[in-house]
């Protein structure tokens, strides 16, 4: 056996799957056919759940060092409109100024870190699998190779080969708009007004905010630096190269046919362009083959793509390293499927909802954006639609009636015989936690049999949310000590396998 585990793929939802599976003791390899990493700009920050997951893990403060300005105030777009969350004391969701390539770049170095096996330039044109292993052949730099491995993880976008391969089918839709985004420089002839309207020698004033024509829709903010963020949007049945950059010139053509006017731009410093799809694969796993990221879902709608990419990872990861050390219940790899694919329609909907807002022309569809706008001045559609960017609400199916069940743990303050602690610090090697907030000795005794797998904390919190708490890696809350469902020993047998032999 050459692998465990092979990631096709080393976006970033195939980089953070390598390095969770490394923090299990899994041996894995990526394979990324690309022999240098892509410079081609794609998403340019990073937000959601995803960066709590990072804080647990103790990433986020190098993250948050490799920003490429200051963190913006909590206002994101939503379908055409702006979701403003500037006004909560404590925002449902935050994001970072971070490229993905510079992303990449970090994720890359922490999953060789952890003893990672990357491989760039190294493509993957077959898989074959049977009741024990999978095999792939690949197309390296110096000539054709074969790697043997108990799973395989397509992690290889849109397009996925392993998908295709696997006979997953990938049904939905594909929208006829073209998105294109650029940040230039402020030319001379734009000024930025005080009410954040533009103003352009020779042309005039265009309005702050989302501008429609029946063309398409422009829209623009300004940076910091003196630059400005352009974006425009029209339907357009071209079908584009991702790895073809977008020129200077292509980008002016559809402000020109927008807004029917030439708008004066500055130094280009990131052009990009991309296109929406409402996709999401039937079946997340199958057999020794799983999906994750973009091979698994597109939403239409920005922001949400890495976020749900690696939750996704960080999800499989754990339950792939269960498997192979042994210890995995019969079922466990089933419901990666089951509560990623759940993750994955809940997004799909709140982002083709988007499409519905953003779409429409008339005055109908203008009024329905102004209505929208109206009740997220309120504190609770706010926190919920922000919830949803962020991926917050999903709580997967968890047995029991307790709300805590099947959410992301919270970072609680913890008191405990050797000091002060927080929940982050503790799920920073990604093992299961089973955590006692009531000195409850006959749950530590329940719980004892598994301490080779799990790890067993006593400690006092303020407010605490239950006597006692068991968390997967994922940071999911699986049982708790006030749940009106199954024993603890029961929780512990269904998610980390028979107790251990010592």
């Amino acid at each position: 056996m050459d692998a465990d585990v092979i990631i096709v793929g080393a976006g970033p939802t195939g980089l953070m799957l390598a390095g969770e599976l490394r923090l299990g003791g899994v041996r894995a390899v990526v394979l990324e056919r690309r022999p240098e990493f892509r410079e081609t700009p794609k998403a340019s920050g990073l937000g959601g759940q995803i960066l709590d997951l990072l804080h647990y893990r103790g990433q986020l403060e190098k993250v948050t060092a490799a920003c490429s300005g200051p963190i913006p105030a909590p206002r994101f777009p939503f379908g055409g409109v702006h979701v403003d969350l500037s006004r909560l004391p404590d925002p449902p969701l935050h994001a970072l100024p971070l490229a993905q390539a510079q992303l990449e770049r970090l994720l890359d170095e922490r999953a060789r870190e952890l003893g990672a096996d990357v491989r760039r330039g190294h493509e993957v044109i077959a898989v074959v699998q049977d009741d024990a292993t999978v095999t792939a052949d690949v197309r390296g730099p110096d000539g054709p190779y074969q790697v043997t491995a108990h799973y395989v993880v397509g992690c290889d976008g849109p397009r996925s080969r392993i998908r295709d391969l696997a006979g997953i089918a990938f049904p939905g839709t594909s929208y006829p708009e073209v998105n294109r985004l650029g940040m230039v420089t402020l030319p001379d002839e734009v000024t930025v007004l005080d009410s954040g309207d533009l103003e352009v020698a020779g042309l005039g004033r265009i309005p702050a905010g989302f501008t429609r024509t029946e063309r398409g829709v422009f829209a623009f903010g300004a940076m910091a630096k003196g630059e400005l963020s352009v974006f425009t949007t029209e339907d357009d049945l071209t079908d584009y190269d991702d790895d073809v950059p977008m020129t200077l010139e292509e980008f002016q053509g559809s402000i020109r046919r927008v807004l029917g006017v030439d708008l004066p731009l500055g130094e280009p410093r990131r052009l990009s362009r991309f296109t929406f799809h409402a996709r999401q694969a039937e079946q997340y796993g199958k057999g020794r083959i799983f999906l994750a990221g973009d091979a698994a879902h597109l939403f239409p709608a920005t922001g949400v793509a890495i976020n749900a990419g690696t939750l996704d990872a960080v999800n499989l990861a754990w339950k792939l390293a269960a498997a192979v050390n042994g210890w995995a219940p019969a079922d466990l790899l089933d419901t990666y499927h089951a509560e990623r694919h759940l993750a994955g329609a809940r997004t799909l909907r709140h982002t083709q909802a988007q499409v519905a807002l953003r779409r429409g022309l008339d005055p109908a569809a203008d009024a329905l954006r102004e209505v929208f706008e109206e009740l997220l001045t309120d504190e609770q559609p706010a926190r919920r639609i922000g919830a949803m960017i962020a991926g917050t609400d999903i709580r997967y199916p968890v047995a029991g009636a307790d709300p805590l069940l099947g959410t992301f743990v919270p970072d609680l303050t913890l008191l405990t015989e050797q000091g002060t602690i927080s929940v982050a610090e503790l799920m920073r090697t990604a093992r299961p936690v089973f955590l006692d907030l009531a000195d409850r000795a006959d749950l530590r005794e329940i719980a004892q049999p598994w301490e080779g797998r799990v790890d067993i904390h006593t400690a006092k919190t303020e407010d605490r949310p239950a006597d006692a708490l068991l968390i997967r890696p994922d940071a999911c809350i699986v049982w708790t000590a006030s749940t009106d469902g199954p024993t603890l020993q029961e929780a512990l047998t269904t998610w980390f396998g028979q107790p251990s032999l010592h």
